[in-house]
């Protein structure tokens, strides 16, 4: 699974990379998890060209078993008994009069139906398109307001899908947790947020002082400060750099200036007092992966191509 977990890597610093030069002003938040597996399952339904064009963009290596390292991983994302709650949900939605791969290939007996499920914990669900694209829609978003406790009420608008519609993934992901250390509601106050050498603004940030994993990493400029829930099974990484350093510079697989960004979380953090300032949020987001794929294109990445 190591493979996979470098592959996830690398194409998470791709989308990223992609994302920063859309909208080099906004903020991006985004799952890599999220897209990955959910081209994990375009992945099991392609084949000839289309599977290794798919695979290239996400870094996959073909020969290897993918979707049993997809397996692996969601059971480990969602395993129970853990003082967080993180919870990731595939659900694929298909036209019900449409035939769906009644075997993946002439070797395997299982349909493209059963292996979703057993590779992504993912269902197909049929639905009418084609005669009810109205209903089709509000279930959709029924389904997902389900899996997303209320936070994402209709993650598709009207008129985002229409009566062509064959197939539609959707994924996802919910995340709650609390702080190793607890920051004190009272120490939450306005403070600058530097967006640029020319410009800041005011946002809520909470503060305080404990011992936390951190590093300086002098090739980068940046400092690394580990924050973890509690439980201390999943951190927070934030990444600062010095006011002159734009980690732009980073957002590649391969930068000719010097580490990636991926190389920025090293091992060997040492354990210090430090203060720690963050900012005060609760992040709900919505996208969809046809815009990115469309995106994807003019990148190179590749995410969709055709049949």
């Amino acid at each position: 699974m190591n493979s996979l977990f470098e592959a996830n890597g690398t194409f998470a610093i791709q989308v990223l990379k992609m994302l920063c030069e859309d909208k080099p002003s906004q903020n991006v938040f985004f799952s890599p998890l999220s897209i990955s597996s959910a081209l994990g399952m375009f992945l099991l339904g392609a084949k000839g060209n289309t599977k290794v064009q798919i695979a290239r963009a996400m870094s996959l290596k073909i020969q290897e078993d993918i979707h049993k390292g997809f397996q692996m991983l969601l059971t480990q994302v969602n395993k129970p008994g853990s003082k967080y709650l993180l919870r990731t949900a595939n659900r694929l939605f298909g036209e019900k009069t449409c035939d769906f791969l009644l075997h993946l290939n002439f070797f395997s007996p299982k349909t493209f139906k059963e292996s979703c499920l057993q590779s992504y914990d993912t269902e197909l669900e049929l639905l009418s398109f084609a005669r009810a694209i109205e209903k089709s829609r509000k279930h959709i978003n029924c389904w997902v307001s389900k899996e997303m406790k209320g936070k994402i009420p209709e993650v598709l608008p009207k008129n985002s899908i229409d009566e062509q519609a064959r197939l539609v993934l959707v994924n996802a992901i919910y995340f709650k947790g609390t702080w190793d250390e607890p920051f004190n509601k009272s120490c939450v106050c306005k403070m600058p947020f530097i967006i640029n050498k020319e410009e800041s603004r005011p946002v809520e940030m909470m503060w305080q002082k404990a011992n936390f994993n951190y590093i300086y990493i002098s090739e980068a400029q940046t400092q690394v400060l580990e924050l973890p829930y509690a439980g201390k099974e999943l951190s927070m990484i934030i990444l600062l750099p010095d006011e002159d350093m734009d980690l732009r510079v980073y957002l590649q697989p391969k930068s000719p200036n010097g580490p990636t960004l991926s190389s920025l979380l090293p091992c060997d953090m040492i354990l210090i007092e430090r203060e720690s300032t963050v900012l005060s949020m609760v992040a709900v987001h919505r996208d969809d992966l046809k815009g990115l794929c469309e995106q994807s294109s003019s990148h190179g990445l590749s995410l969709c191509p055709g049949p």
